[in-house]
């Protein structure tokens, strides 16, 4: 060991002291104790130079193991060659030898005080430590100091008992060296690097964890990598390897049971830290350390763990994690628990250790932690290091961890768990499901490459129809995720032949089959044309779900109504299905009613539809349910709400902190085509007023590469409107006919979807072509009234008011307005208000025409639609008027739902009636009834009665 000696003063003066004394005639017993690398050696090496340095003469021994068998050994190196000793074997006369070696010393005191240096005392011969015990009980009549080292670390395996327990402590002066405090270790640190900054200083002081003979091992290593760069977490970045060397050592010295829970718990923690959630290390970089405590509860937790696991006594196991604490080698973590003082010295305390081994150390762990009843999560993740194991408890836990981090959102936590549990002997049709499961995952988390592979692996073992079908429609799904929608309508129809003898299972192939050919025009027109084609011959042969694309298929075609539609679904939702069919019919069923205006419906077919699909296995109607969803939250015009779903959607931040053109970072372009979120952000984003951030979203993508799909035809509707607000009226009309276009070609006629026809008529009259805006108006008001929904009308409606102008285009208006006043579309009537107040104002009729500006503003102010508020002000500033201020609370303020179902709520009803009622799901009634309190200004159900009665008398 090099370097100085520091915090060793006090041990120094004694020494010092006790040297003086034996000069002067008087002698004394010194014992050092210590830990393993405290420097008892190098105390007793300064010491030794000091007494020679007086005059002292020097007598030397390092006891040995191997010396052990040997009688007096300890002492012959001490006192050198004696021919009366030279032939000494066991077994001769004990007490003889050692008056004759006592004499020796005798004479040897006799010619100049005498420094008697013993190192590692503990490691001594029985005779020399009984010869040195009896010294001790003498010395003090003679001129000589013996000073012997003993190391005193907490073991595990209890250790026999010291050199001087038998003897009374005033014979003996002892002092145990401590630890080197954090300031110490950093000094000696800054000494081999002056220019280390104060971070690195720091990292080597927690590797170093108090111990001088591990920190210099490490400053000797690092010579080669000095700062700036990092210190290590792994010992395969240090050379010439003196730090994991001296840990190595230390473990030697601790005896097997201590080295085998040190290793234990150096698994379990690197087990816990590489496979659990980010948190707080003992030992964070740049921070300034803990204190060396350790809650009661923690430690005994830890302690009877690694009892359990290695079989060692709990409570000398807790003595040992409480010595190593204040030792410095372990330190408490924010929840208590003590962990190594650094990664570099965990991964050293595991060096060497065999790889089975370890592996077998962690299947013990988590085996103790089964036992215990620890979460299945915390168990699993020790599994994770642990080889395959053949037990059935295994399977289990890692089986019930995936469900467990899926229930909780954590995805790659769960492709981890099942990636080990496919490592256990399966057989096939187990390892198929768990194969099916994984590789559902990690399409889903972003690992595509991953997934696919597994799915097909899947598809090709042994399995149980339903089961194989599961596969197929998780394999259909990622490819048509990436814009391969014929192999995905081909790997359900291989799957489909080999489903002879189970109709119902043919039927959710062919559905799925429909539904993914959404995203391919020409797949599409195969796909339909065979469903309906089927359903008039053999209806039977397509089913509830078959028949209920059929119906939305109609609807988008402009052949149906709303409430054919809608009757036609809710007969099909009351006939049976197959458990796998179900998400498909109750998902149609929903962007139906969800069309026909009936939302609260169809949030709760979206409720339904989730809650039985597996989070964990792909299915087409996962994400076609989430885009229904979204549907709903636009057509209720709940910006705020959207913003922040699309972003969950989308992963990008969509509502930044600021926005301003004059933002320099540029976003990152999206891979792939825009999908059916990021044209409802891009909606949200320009009627928020947001337009810098819409620029930018609608910058990711470049569109002229982008796969054909529904979802890029509402994208580039959204684009329009984004142009349009800005003035690029040219580019607008771009954006809407392509999207008509397209939309055409997939026979998606109705204006339920993206209503281009009536958008395009908008540029058509900017650009001065009145009698093509008027055509195109016309058109959608002609397809709006096949549908026959306020929203639907109203909208088509208004753009025809707009573009006809005078008393026709006044009269248009008003029948516009009286028909969205009963839509849950909030910002269609506020767009009706706007074009009814500016045809008042053209007619000279300023009053009625103020007053629907007014409302306009002030309804958009309450919708968040700065957009349309902005139009409102700025028409109504044009009249000469000043608006009034915006209802934030009372009954003027409540949403059409959420009167509704305050109203009920008034009444009586409890929430599952009100839910069963409106058909919506529980916790959207509670939604609607917080805001509907906040609004109203009261905190119970028995203040609504008396508040809706006040404010409607108040009117």
């Amino acid at each position: 060991m090099t370097g100085p000696l520091r915090e060793r003063e006090e041990a120094h003066a004694l020494l010092a002291a006790e040297a003086e004394r034996a000069r002067a005639g008087g002698g004394r017993f010194v014992l050092l104790r210590g830990a393993t690398g405290t420097g008892r050696s190098a105390m007793l090496e300064a010491a030794a130079a000091h007494a020679a340095g007086r005059g002292l003469r020097v007598l030397r021994a390092r006891c040995s193991p191997e010396d052990t068998a040997v009688p007096f050994a300890a002492v012959l190196h001490l006192l050198g060659p004696v021919p009366e000793f030279a032939d000494l074997t066991p077994g001769l006369d004990d007490r003889g030898s050692a008056a004759r070696l006592w004499r020796l010393l005798r004479s040897y005191a006799a010619r100049s005080p005498v420094l008697v240096a013993v190192d590692d005392v503990h490691l001594a011969d029985e005779a020399s430590r009984r010869w040195l015990v009896e010294a001790a009980r003498r010395v003090d009549r003679l001129p000589v100091l013996v000073v012997a080292t003993e190391r005193s670390q907490y073991d595990i395996d209890p250790r026999p008992a010291g050199l001087t327990h038998a003897l009374s402590p005033s014979l003996v002066r002892t002092h145990t060296l401590a630890p080197l405090t954090d300031t110490a270790a950093g000094a000696l640190v800054r000494a081999a690097f002056p220019t280390a900054p104060d971070d690195w200083t720091a990292d080597c002081v927690h590797a170093g964890a108090g111990n001088p003979l591990l920190l210099h091992a490490l400053l000797d290593d690092l010579h080669g990598t000095p700062p700036p760069s990092p210190v290590p977490d792994t010992c395969a970045a240090l050379y010439p390897g003196a730090y994991p060397a001296a840990v190595s050592w230390w473990l030697d010295t601790t005896g097997p049971t201590t080295a085998e829970t040190a290793r234990t718990l150096a698994a379990l923690e690197q087990a816990d830290d590489a496979h659990s959630r980010p948190r707080p290390h003992p030992h964070p970089r740049r921070r300034t350390p803990p204190p060396r405590t350790v809650a009661p509860a923690p430690l005994a937790t830890t302690a009877a763990l690694l009892a359990d696991a290695t079989g060692a006594d709990p409570a000398r196991v807790a003595g040992w994690l409480t010595a190593m604490t204040r030792l410095g080698m372990l330190r408490a973590d924010a929840e208590g628990r003590p962990r190594y003082a650094h990664p570099l010295l965990r991964d050293a305390v595991l060096s060497g250790w065999p790889g089975a081994r370890r592996r077998a150390a962690q299947l013990a762990v988590a085996e103790a932690m089964l036992r215990r009843g620890d979460r299945v999560d915390a168990v699993a993740r020790q599994l994770l290091g642990s080889g395959p194991a053949g037990v059935p408890w295994v399977l289990r836990v890692l089986r019930d961890a995936v469900a467990v981090a899926v229930h909780q959102g954590r995805p790659d936590d769960a492709v981890v768990y099942l990636r080990r549990a496919l490592a256990e002997p399966l057989p096939d049709d187990l390892r198929q499901r768990l194969l099916t499961e994984l590789g559902s995952l990690e399409y889903a988390s972003a690992d595509a490459p991953a997934g696919l592979p597994r799915l097909a692996e899947a598809l090709d073992l042994p399995a149980e129809p339903r089961d194989r079908v599961r596969t197929a429609l998780a394999l259909g799904t990622a490819l048509a995720g990436r814009g391969e929608v014929r192999a995905a309508v081909e790997v359900l129809r291989a799957t489909e032949a080999g489903l002879t003898g189970h109709p119902e299972l043919v039927r959710t192939v062919r559905t799925a089959s429909a539904l993914l050919s959404d995203q391919d025009q020409t797949v599409r027109r195969e796909a339909y044309r065979w469903l309906t084609d089927t359903a008039r011959r053999s209806p039977e042969l397509v089913g509830a779900t078959g028949q209920a694309l059929l119906v939305r298929y109609a609807a988008t075609a402009g052949a149906s109504s709303a409430k054919a539609a809608m009757a036609r679904l809710r007969t099909l939702l009351t006939e049976p299905a197959e458990p796998l069919a179900e998400p498909f019919l109750l998902g149609t069923a929903a962007a139906v009613a969800q069309w026909a205006d009936e939302l609260d419906e169809a949030e709760g077919l979206v409720e339904r539809g989730l809650a039985g699909q597996r989070p964990s296995l792909l299915h087409p109607m996962q994400r076609a349910l989430r885009d229904v969803l979204l549907d709903i939250t636009a057509a209720r015009g709940d910006y705020t709400r959207l913003l922040a779903e699309t972003e969950t959607e989308t992963g990008a931040e969509t509502v930044p902190d600021t926005d301003t053109d004059t933002d320099t970072d540029a976003e990152t372009p999206a891979a792939g085509g825009p999908t059916n979120a990021d044209a409802h952000a891009l909606l949200a984003l320009v009627e928020t007023g947001r337009a810098a951030q819409a620029r930018r979203l609608a910058a990711r993508f470049d569109l002229r590469g982008a796969p054909d799909s529904w979802e890029l035809n509402r994208f580039l509707y959204a684009r329009g409107i984004l142009r349009l607000s800005d003035g690029d009226t040219t580019g607008a009309l771009h954006d809407f006919l392509e999207c008509g276009r397209r939309q055409s070609a997939r026979a998606v006629l109705s204006p339920v979807v993206t209503p281009w026809r009536s958008a395009a008529a908008r540029c058509r009259l900017a650009l001065g072509s009145p009698r093509e805006a008027i055509a195109l108006a016309e058109e959608e008001l002609r397809l709006a009234r096949v549908w026959d929904t306020p929203r639907t009308i109203g909208r088509a409606l208004r753009v025809l008011a707009r573009a006809t102008g005078g008393r026709r285009g006044l009269e248009l208006a008003e029948e516009s307005v009286a028909l969205l006043r009963d839509s849950p579309a909030d910002a269609e009537l506020i767009a009706a208000l706007l074009t009814r107040g500016r045809l008042l104002s053209t007619g000279g009729d300023r009053s009625r025409a103020r007053d629907s500006l007014r409302e306009a503003a002030e309804r958009a102010e309450r919708l968040g639609a700065v957009r349309l508020r902005s139009r409102a002000e700025e028409a109504l500033r044009a009249g000469g008027a000043r608006r009034t201020s915006t209802a934030h609370t009372g009954t003027a303020s409540l949403t059409g739902s959420e009167r509704r179902i305050a109203e009920l709520a008034a009444a009586g009803r409890t929430n599952t009636e009100i839910a069963d009622l409106l058909h919506i799901a529980r916790r959207t009634v509670e939604t609607h009834l917080t805001s509907a309190y906040r609004k109203l200004g009261i905190r119970r159900r028995g203040e609504l009665g008396e508040a809706l009665k006040g404010e409607t008398e108040g009117r």
